[in-house]
């Protein structure tokens, strides 16, 4: 396999992303009946790890192939659409799970629609993104290049960031990469997930790495006695 920026994602990232999928199931306590939609995600991303739910919907805006006898422990689909305009009834999934995508949709309205459609269509919400506040930009894997206006990066990012020296982007893809990656603030996340808790993750204890807005499972309503629901479970 040719050494992109992926490898160096995969290396620096591992210990992270163990952590906080930990975290995703303290806190989300995903269950066999549960089913869950990761908007933006791929089946790699689950097939490592034990079944935990009845069936997981990935969803792209492309098709991605996939064969479930790759990971026969799993029940995975793999859909296409847009998670701005996902066409799915309220409430239709337990668990709306979406990993270091809602920085990718471009624009700030965009951003907008794409909480408002996962928060939606689904009962318990985990959504993670990069944190602005953070020094290092960590699709480019450089300091300070996400601070500048989008006419220097265009200029940049070729030749002065670890992304550009890899992946030896043309300018459309580069056009491409500054138009549609918007990091979030943090006061940011908290208005586009306002019946979330924000967590913060954090370099050394101290700089933001990254936001999760989470959104616990509702909890079960109390069966009154006497009610038609005590009645029918008696």
């Amino acid at each position: 396999m040719p050494f992109s920026i992926h490898t160096i994602y995969g290396q620096i990232f591992k210990l992270w992303r163990a952590r906080r999928f930990k975290l995703f199931l303290l806190l989300i306590n995903p269950v066999p009946s549960d089913v869950l939609i990761d908007v933006g995600g791929y089946p790699g991303f689950w097939a490592p790890y034990a079944r935990r739910v009845k069936r997981i919907d990935t969803l792209n805006v492309h098709e991605v192939p996939w064969n479930n006898a790759q990971s026969p422990d799993h029940n995975i689909r793999t859909l296409v659409g847009d998670g701005c305009s996902l066409n799915m009834p309220d409430r239709s999934y337990e668990i709306g799970f979406s990993n270091s995508v809602i920085e990718h949709v471009g624009s700030w309205e965009r951003q907008q629609q794409f909480a408002l459609e996962i928060r939606r269509i689904a009962k318990a919400l985990w959504v993670q993104t990069p944190a602005y506040e953070c020094p290092v930009e960590p699709h480019y894997m450089t300091p300070l290049i996400h601070y500048f206006p989008r006419s220097w990066q265009k200029r940049l990012l070729r030749w002065c960031t670890v992304w550009g020296w890899l992946e030896r982007p043309d300018s459309s893809r580069i056009n491409e990469m500054v138009e549609n990656t918007r990091l979030l603030r943090k006061h940011e996340m908290q208005r586009l997930f306002p019946d979330c808790e924000i967590l913060t993750e954090r370099l050394f204890g101290l700089i933001p790495k990254s936001y999760i807005a989470v959104r616990r499972k509702p909890a079960p309503s109390p069966v009154v006695p006497g009610d038609s629901t005590s009645a029918a479970l008696s």
